[in-house]
C-alpha cells in the first residue's frame, strides 16, 4: 500500500506549525528540544524543527491538529510564561501556498520574497483596507490565509510588520522568508 505525501497509513496527516517572535533577537527563548517535547505532550508524532525560529513539522489526526495552536500555546505559557501564537497549515495547504507565490511565478528575486502566514482568512472588508502605498517599494498579496510579500529593502524595513498585519486583518501573522518556506516543504515531503 503506498500513501500521498503529507498522509499517513494510519490516518494522521502532516502539518506545519509557525510560532511567532520565539529566539529573535534574544528575547522568547525556547529551546527546539523542549519544542518537540511539548508537541509530543499533546499527542504529535514524528514532530520535527528546522532552524530555532519556531518551524515545527508534525504528523497528527485532523482532529488533534485543529487544537495544535491552542494546546501548544497553553503549554509555552505555563511552562516558560512566553506569550507565542502558533499558526498551523497542513501539508497539502503549504504545498499550494508555495505553488501560488505570485512574486516567484513573476521571476522576483527570492532573496526578498515572504510570506506571511494568517491564522484565519481575512475578510473582504478587511483586506480592501491594507494600504498597498504603506511601504513604497515593497508590494503584497494576498491570497486566502496568506500574505505575499516582496520587500526589496528587506523584511526588517518593511512597514508591513505583523503587528499593523495583525490590526488590518483581525487576526494572528507570522512571516517567513522564501528560503525557510522551501526548507520546511522539503521537511513535509520527507
Amino acid at each position: 500500500m503506498t500513501t500521498r505525501p503529507g498522509r499517513s497509513r494510519s490516518g494522521t496527516g502532516t502539518h506545519v506549525a509557525l510560532l511567532r517572535a520565539i529566539n529573535v533577537g534574544g528575547r522568547n527563548r525556547l529551546p527546539m528540544a523542549r519544542l518537540v517535547g511539548m508537541f509530543d505532550e499533546v499527542g504529535c508524532q514524528r514532530v520535527r524543527t528546522y532552524i530555532q525560529s519556531g518551524n515545527v513539522v508534525f504528523d497528527a489526526s485532523p482532529a488533534l491538529a485543529s487544537r495544535v495552536p491552542s494546546l501548544v500555546s497553553s503549554l509555552i505559557a505555563s511552562q516558560m510564561a512566553l506569550q507565542v501564537p502558533v499558526v498551523t497549515r497542513t501539508a497539502a495547504e503549504f504545498e499550494r501556498i508555495v505553488s501560488a507565490n505570485p512574486f516567484v511565478d513573476a521571476g522576483a528575486d527570492t532573496a526578498i520574497v515572504y510570506i506571511g502566514f494568517l491564522a484565519d482568512a481575512p475578510t473582504p472588508t478587511q483586506i480592501a483596507t491594507l494600504d498597498p502605498e504603506r511601504s513604497p517599494p515593497d508590494e503584497c498579496v494576498v491570497h486566502h490565509r496568506e500574505l505575499y510579500l516582496r520587500c526589496p529593502n528587506g523584511a526588517a524595513r518593511t512597514k508591513f510588520t505583523s503587528a499593523y498585519l495583525d490590526r488590518t486583518f483581525g487576526t494572528t501573522t507570522t512571516v517567513r522568508n522564501w528560503r525557510t518556506t522551501l526548507a520546511l516543504l522539503d521537511l513535509i515531503r520527507s
